[in-house]
């Protein structure tokens, strides 16, 4: 008989999840996603990428504003599992238990490492060489149930979010569907995590996007990429924001303060860091403007950079 699924997911991450389900032997009976948000300047109501893809092979979509007290109705579909992927909700203990094989999730992270809503982001932040992707068994608590499977996935000295976003994801999709074959004939033995060596990755807030001077070369360029392309790293100048999108380690000696402009290149501009080595800044977005290259900051309105000029509070 056909294992019957309700999926909850709602960004880009959960997309190639639901795709890859939707493609294999198993029914999906509904999606349940976030309500459409304003987006952009102009705030145009826009659906998440899940009701997309869900919307494109007919699947029902459910948008509540929350989980909580929609029970019954999700239930009505009589899931044999729920399985969730960035979801953006906690779901109710009634949720939790009812299906026949319960609620998994799929969290990037090699759990109990990162629990929480940024994962990716902090991987990357925290400098670590190795992240992966973990089904799990929900519980109440935060990303703490029992874990099912994992994988383990290299992470790049380049790598920035949007890349190892993209293979986390991936990565996720093909260990759920090799995961739910074993479950669903009893065949797999669920590791509690060790909550003692539980770490967290929280939602990031506009405090952990301002660049720091004071730490070393290396940390500034991992919270750079770590915070690539979205919600982008920044400094400040004259009280205005300059978002920096991509750098390049300089492991060159500098006597300046931190936050100082060193030098300035035709398609970059080095400032020092607090270990007095430097970061050659290469890709920006000023305040009121466009996100471009240095070489084409440099070649336009770039004249108020100056040598000497101090980047931060």
């Amino acid at each position: 008989m056909v294992k019957k699924i309700v999926f909850m997911g709602t960004p880009d991450f959960s997309v190639p999840i639901l795709e890859k389900l939707y493609h294999s032997t198993y029914e999906i009976v509904l999606v349940v996603t976030q309500p459409d948000r304003p987006k952009g300047r102009r705030r145009v109501l826009t659906p998440p990428p899940v009701k997309k893809l869900a919307q494109q092979y007919d699947i029902p979509v459910f948008q509540p504003e929350k989980i909580a007290g929609n029970d019954e109705f999700i239930l009505s579909y009589e899931p044999d599992i729920i399985i969730t992927a960035a979801y953006g909700q906690i779901l109710p203990k009634t949720l939790l238990e009812a299906p026949p094989y319960g609620c998994i999730n799929v969290h990037a992270s090699l759990l109990p490492e990162l629990r929480g809503g940024a994962p990716i982001h902090y991987a990357i932040l925290q400098g670590k060489k190795e992240t992966g992707v973990t089904i799990m068994n929900m519980v109440e608590a935060l990303d703490a149930g029992d874990i099912l499977m994992q994988e383990k996935v290299s992470i790049k000295h380049t790598d920035d979010v949007g890349v190892l976003h993209d293979k986390l994801s991936k990565v996720g999709a093909d260990l759920l569907l090799q995961t739910l074959p074993q479950l669903f004939a009893g065949k797999l033995t669920p590791i509690p995590q060790d909550d003692e060596q539980a770490t967290f990755a929280p939602n990031i807030t506009r405090d952990v996007e301002k660049i720091n001077w004071q730490q070393r070369n290396e940390d500034i360029y991992n919270h750079i990429r770590g915070l690539r392309p979205w919600p982008v790293a920044y400094t400040t100048y004259e009280q205005k924001q300059l978002k920096i999108f991509w750098a390049m380690i300089d492991h060159n000696v500098y006597n300046g303060h931190p936050g100082e402009i060193a030098s300035i290149q035709e398609d970059s501009f080095t400032v020092v860091c607090g270990n007095q080595r430097g970061l050659c800044i290469t890709e920006i977005q000023p305040a009121g403007s466009k996100r471009m290259t240095v070489a084409e900051f440099l070649r336009g309105a770039g004249n108020w950079l100056t040598k000497g000029m101090i980047l931060g509070d």
